[in-house]
């Protein structure tokens, strides 16, 4: 697909909004069947919806803190609904929603073609799947080093360090990208995901972009590479708590869950720059949609070697994953209803402020709202 198609992908998406709002206005007070139903809008002031019954999602510990702040606000405004979310990492979440054990999954990676030729237990027959950007947050080169708050490292030497090649603080290498800094002659513990995790595959798409030459092994959610002084840990926390507990320890971590920790700032063109939200968002804002998407998918095609000044590279977009159709219709109004809330500027705000996450732009949030609003 060109870039010139694939701009015409985005205004057809935008251009489907005004449309599927009005449908969405004119339903506005349908019930749902008791017990399992879902139906109306998430919009609090006027909606006068009747959702109930629980509904089950699973899937990226990045999302943790987010859904929560999802789930306790939609709950609120549709009191008669559960919604439970288990942080269990993207890729058992994908697996638990192909299975149709769950509503929908979180993934801090966007459905892969060959899961896309699979089935789908949940969604209809002859039904995909699509991947909505819901979550923009940076991922963090957290350690824990004493004396140092934060250090300075390019994408080389991270990419030497987390291969095993780089053992000690006192590695020339990272002497000579923090002049000034004390750095003993003490061995570094690598702290990885021992889970399959979208943050292990966006971090290593990031270190492939940008160190290439060193980072040889394909992005995936697995882990690629064993050696002494790596351990693994279970999930975000698990990752956080093994820095914070160890010595000489460096991970990679969604940043909402790392501010205990000291932080290294990326190197990006001839500056360091270290994480924030407004840094992954401006990443973000210049990265196309994916091409060769099915219709209602917003899958984005980051771009991990920009330079352009304040941008942070390191950065994971952690997606919703729905059914284009559900068997049901119940899970249908309930997926459209919920997904509606979190895409929406209300919802957010809600995990910028419990989460630290940096909101979807304007031109996102349309794209996204009028995929899910194209969900039947």
């Amino acid at each position: 697909m060109s870039k010139r198609n694939n701009v015409l992908r985005i205004a057809a998406l935008a251009a489907a909004l005004p449309l599927a709002l009005a449908g969405c206005a004119a339903n506005e007070g349908s019930t749902s069947t008791p017990e399992s139903g879902a139906a109306g809008s998430t919009d609090t002031a006027e909606s006068s919806s009747s959702i109930s019954g629980t509904y089950g999602g699973a899937g990226a510990s990045s999302q943790e803190a987010a859904q929560a702040a999802w789930i306790a606000a939609f709950q609120t405004d549709n009191a008669d609904v559960t919604v439970n979310y288990n942080p269990v990492g993207s890729g058992a979440g994908r697996k638990q929603f192909m299975e149709g054990a769950v509503a929908f999954a979180g993934s801090d990676s966007y459905l892969s073609d060959e899961e896309l030729e699979g089935t789908f237990a949940a969604c209809a027959a002859d039904s995909k799947a699509r991947s909505l950007p819901v979550y923009i947050s940076p991922i963090a080169v957290a350690f824990n080093l004493e004396g140092n708050d934060s250090l300075n490292l390019d994408a080389d030497t991270i990419a030497r360090i987390f291969k095993g090649e780089i053992t000690n603080w006192s590695d020339d290498a990272i002497v000579s990208l923090n002049p000034g800094a004390t750095l003993p002659d003490q061995a570094i513990t690598v702290v990885y995901r021992s889970d399959d995790s979208g943050t292990t595959k966006n971090f290593a798409a990031y270190l492939g972009a940008n160190a290439g030459d060193v980072w040889d092994a394909k992005a995936e959610d697995k882990f690629p590479f064993s050696f002494a002084g790596a351990e693994g840990a279970q999930g975000t926390s698990g990752v956080v708590e093994a820095i914070s507990t160890g010595t000489g320890t460096i991970g990679y971590a969604d940043a909402s869950k790392v501010s205990s920790l000291s932080t290294v700032a990326l190197k990006v063109g001839e500056e360091f720059v270290p994480y924030s939200a407004e840094g992954a968002a401006k990443v973000v804002e210049v990265s196309p949609v994916a091409e060769n998407r099915h219709d209602g998918d917003v899958a984005i095609d980051l771009d991990r070697a920009t330079t352009e000044s304040g941008a942070y590279p390191l950065v994971l977009v952690s997606y919703l994953l729905v059914c284009d159709t559900n068997k049901d219709e119940a899970t249908t109004e309930f997926v459209k209803a919920y997904a509606g809330y979190i895409a929406s500027e209300a919802g957010q705000q809600a995990a910028a402020e419990g989460a630290g996450s940096a909101p979807l732009s304007a031109a996102t949030r349309e794209l996204v709202e009028a995929s899910i609003e194209s969900i039947k």
